[in-house]
């Protein structure tokens, strides 16, 4: 893995937890409450975020020219990893909750990144393989 995909996996991570983030503030009011029930806010972000993910994926992936499923480990664990993180600095202490609770509610649902990544990386390498 080069410097330059190494900068790119981290800056894109970034981006899979910042996009839902800044999304979410059009579903509170100036004093903090929802506009929407939050079900709903978690289905919308959700969906935010696996659509956003998927095109950080792609944008990653289109500089990858080989050890795609390797890379599909790898870019996965790290913005799991990067997600969780972020979370727990800046969205557990605004939530004021435990971290088993924030993990049960929303961390638990970034699983999806390295399944989707993963997924991506077995699909490209089967169709370079041909």
């Amino acid at each position: 893995m080069t410097k330059k995909l190494i900068i790119k996996n981290i800056l894109l991570g970034f981006l899979s937890w910042l996009i839902p983030f800044a999304f979410s503030f059009l579903f509170y009011k100036p004093g903090g409450e929802l506009v929407v029930p939050y079900a709903t806010f978690k289905s919308i972000i959700m969906v935010i975020g696996v659509i956003s993910g998927c095109y950080l994926l792609f944008r990653y992936f289109k500089f990858v020219d080989s050890d795609f499923i390797w890379n599909g480990v790898v870019v996965g664990l790290s913005w799991f990893v990067i997600n969780i993180i972020l979370d727990a600095a800046i969205l557990i202490p605004i939530m004021k909750t435990t971290f088993a609770e924030y993990f049960m509610s929303i961390g638990l649902s970034y699983i999806s990144i390295p399944a989707i990544s993963v997924t991506i990386g077995y699909l490209l390498n089967r169709v370079t393989r041909k």
